[in-house]
Order: C-alpha cells, then sequence, then structure tokens
C-alpha cells in the first residue's frame, strides 16, 4: 500500500483573519488532535491535502510530518467545507500511536447488483459500520461487501465479512449488513369488509 504523506508546518497566528491569510497563500488550516483531546494547530498545503482527499477513507493512516522533526500517524477526522468557495476550508486530524492497539468503526460499502433485483426484490441495507480493534498499522481502509450473489430472502451477517487474522471484529456477528427480499403483497380485504363498503 502506498504510504500517504502530507508535510505540515505549526501554526503560532490564530483567528479568521489568519486563517484567511493562510488559505491565500495555498494552505490549509488544520488541527492534530491525540489521544488526550490535546490539540496541535498546523496547516498544510491545500493542493496536496485535496489530492489526498480524493483516495483515502475516514479509516486511512497519513503521516503527518510536522516542521521536518515530529511525525504524527493520524486519520481525517473531521472537515469545514466552505460553499462559496466550494473547497474544504478547515481539516482535523486524529493521530494514533503506534504499537497501542486502535478501537474504531469503518464504515460497510456495498457493492454489485443481485439478479433478483430485476425480478422486483428490494435489497435492505443493515448496520452500516463495523467496529475492529487493532493496530493501528493494521487497520483497513474500507470494507467492502459484494451482494451480487445474494438471492431472494438472504442476508449477509457481520459473521461473513472477512478481514484480517490481525483484526478484532467488535460488532455482533449476528447482525446484519444486507437482506434481499421480495416487498409483501397486497392482501386482499376480508369480505365482510367488502360487502359493508359496496352498501355505503
Amino acid at each position: 500500500m502506498e504510504e500517504k504523506v502530507l508535510a505540515a508546518c505549526r501554526r503560532t497566528v490564530f483567528g479568521k483573519t489568519a486563517a484567511a491569510k493562510c488559505r491565500s497563500t495555498g494552505r490549509l488550516p488544520a488541527v492534530i488532535y491525540d489521544r488526550e483531546g490535546h490539540s496541535t494547530a498546523i496547516d498544510v498545503p491545500y493542493q496536496e491535502f485535496e489530492k489526498l482527499f480524493k483516495t483515502v477513507t475516514e479509516s486511512t493512516l497519513i503521516s503527518i510530518k510536522l516542521d521536518e522533526k515530529d511525525e504524527y500517524e493520524a486519520f481525517i477526522k473531521d472537515y469545514q467545507y466552505d460553499i462559496v468557495t466550494d473547497k474544504i476550508a478547515h481539516a482535523d486530524f486524529y493521530a494514533v500511536e503506534r504499537g497501542k492497539l486502535l478501537r474504531t468503526k469503518i464504515r460497510i460499502r456495498l457493492v454489485g447488483s443481485p439478479e433478483a433485483l430485476r425480478q422486483g426484490a428490494v435489497l435492505e441495507k443493515g448496520i452500516t459500520d463495523l467496529e475492529v480493534e487493532c493496530l493501528p498499522k493494521d487497520l483497513p481502509e474500507r470494507i467492502i461487501v459484494d451482494v451480487e450473489k445474494l438471492n431472494a430472502n438472504e442476508s449477509i451477517h457481520i459473521r461473513d465479512i472477512t478481514v484480517s487474522e490481525k483484526v478484532k471484529v467488535l460488532t455482533d456477528p449476528d447482525l446484519a449488513v444486507a437482506t434481499l427480499k421480495f416487498a409483501k403483497a397486497d392482501t386482499p380485504a376480508p369480505a365482510a369488509e367488502t360487502e359493508a363498503a359496496a352498501t355505503t
């Protein structure tokens, strides 16, 4: 897997004016939070961040090199989007500690189009996130579940998802991820109700 790297600089000036000036120079204001909730204000090259942002998920580890001295492994925790400029205006990173177990959730993505869909079946989505525990370096970037071969009245459960043996799944294995079934047909009204309606 290709390493995701961002070079960052520490910010020492704050406020809306300072942030706007930072953006005008082609850099993105950001913050790194650690496990204790402490924060470090930084900025990163906007073009590099934008390019990286298009290829990562919420569980992709990014190596952030701060002032060419300190290095963090972090996720993009959150971001603010400016609808006027059509650009990301601020980003929050969450730093993890190497060698220590990490507990987090990874979004489940369904792919594929079962044949039964074309016959009128309905694909119902179940749980959308998989909670796992592992070392940061072993964290899957994404969880993809293929529903292509799912037949009507069948389900895919958490226990059916395959992950690395280095990853411990914490989510209930019996929870459904996806269920394919036909919608119930409308049932005819009882004869007594039909006769009553006819006489009104």
